[in-house]
């Protein structure tokens, strides 16, 4: 079972990671949006890791509603307003319970999904987090690694797509042959989940 300090590892470690690749995401940014993802979202994330350790929330549910509130009001560009729709919808369908199974959290997972393609307007395909994001909550039911895998996988296979969404979409064909970095972002954020897992706060810290 999964506990609100599961998910307090898992903000965690999902804050270190995008503090360390905050200059890759950037880069990947650079040459199809406004080179300010890695930046943007290491300043959310690093809210969301002290307001964690500052006040933290004791269930599962409320760990997610309030890191999503931050990087809402936190983080430029659309990433902010993405990721803070993945984890407060995701937060709100795990409620008011003290423990959670890794059923429910990819249940949360899939409402949080489905409320970024609501929002963004965006589907598989369309060179966005979504193309990491799904198959990582189509596999979280076989493990961990197994969701992280998948993500990654899905990052990469953005490479050799042509944007339908986003700021990328302006370049046309110009945004084929970049790994998106929402995508990527995406991936880190499904990764971290396996650390959390492992019961450290940062990979291998």
């Amino acid at each position: 079972m999964l506990d609100a300090e599961f998910f307090r590892r898992w903000m965690t470690a999902t804050a270190a990671s995008v503090d360390r690749e905050a200059e890759r995401l950037t880069a990947l940014d650079s040459p199809i949006g406004d080179a300010d993802h890695g930046g943007n979202l290491r300043r959310g994330f690093t809210a969301v890791r002290e307001s964690l350790e500052k006040e933290p929330p004791a269930t599962p549910g409320a760990v997610l509603t309030q890191a999503g509130r931050l990087l809402i009001s936190k983080v430029g560009g659309a990433s902010g307003p993405l990721y803070g729709t993945l984890l407060r919808r995701a937060g709100k369908t795990l409620g008011d319970a003290d423990e959670v199974d890794a059923a429910q959290l990819a249940e949360a997972l899939r409402a949080g999904l489905e409320a970024v393609k609501q929002l963004g307007g965006a589907a598989p395909g369309d060179k966005t987090m979504i193309d990491a994001l799904e198959p990582a909550v189509d596999a979280l039911g076989q493990s961990f690694a197994a969701a992280r895998s998948a993500a990654e996988e899905g990052a990469v296979a953005t490479t050799p797509m042509r944007a339908h969404k986003g700021r990328a979409s302006y370049l046309g064909e110009r945004s084929i042959g970049h790994q998106d970095p929402g995508a990527t972002s995406a991936a880190l954020l499904i990764a971290a989940l396996e650390t959390a897992a492992s019961g450290t706060g940062a990979d291998g810290e």
